[in-house]
């Protein structure tokens, strides 16, 4: 599953104004119940909330990762907000939060929430990645900077499985 696949126009939000964790978590949760992702918001914010509490899911480099698994969500989603001011959100490196992305995830055996935050972190990493997505000008275009990320990461995943592939026939003496 994509992330483009979880992230729709209306979930999005590039000019948040928010001085805290919990105005940002509520922004957040806001755009995911525009969005249909959640049959109760009130629920929903407290299992977000009950994370925040067992640690900042601020990871650092001015992105915070918020999520919530449970019954209060009716299918997966995933809200994105750019704060261009910055928000304190407890971080792990100190730094306000500008960049936000909000997973939504059933409460089933598919831990999806999981998968999402792999390829979103991995794909956060990349700090000119992180930059284009704070200068998104509008929502399109924000959607469309991950689509183009995600098919280069697809590639380069690819590319390296069958160099790894080609490496071991070669050392097997297969070829």
């Amino acid at each position: 599953m994509k992330i483009t696949d979880l992230l729709t126009k209306e979930a999005i939000d590039l000019n948040v104004k928010a001085t805290n964790k919990k105005d940002v978590i509520e922004k957040a949760v806001e755009l995911m119940q525009y969005n249909g992702n959640i049959n109760n918001k009130e629920e929903y914010l407290k299992l977000v909330m009950k994370r925040e509490e067992e640690g900042s899911t601020g990871v650092g480099e001015e992105i915070a990762i918020p999520h919530g698994k449970g019954e209060s969500v009716s299918e997966p989603g995933l809200a994105a907000m750019v704060i261009p001011e910055g928000a304190d959100f407890e971080s792990l490196d100190g730094k306000p939060v500008k960049l936000l992305f909000l997973i939504a995830a059933p409460d089933t055996k598919e831990n999806i929430h999981l998968e999402v935050l792999s390829r979103l972190s991995t794909l956060l990493m990349d700090e000119n990645f992180r930059k284009k997505l704070i200068n998104a000008k509008t929502k399109e275009e924000f959607i469309e900077i991950i689509n183009e990320a995600e098919k280069e990461k697809i590639e380069d995943d690819k590319q390296k499985e069958e160099n790894g592939n080609k490496q071991t026939y070669e050392l097997l003496g297969i070829t």
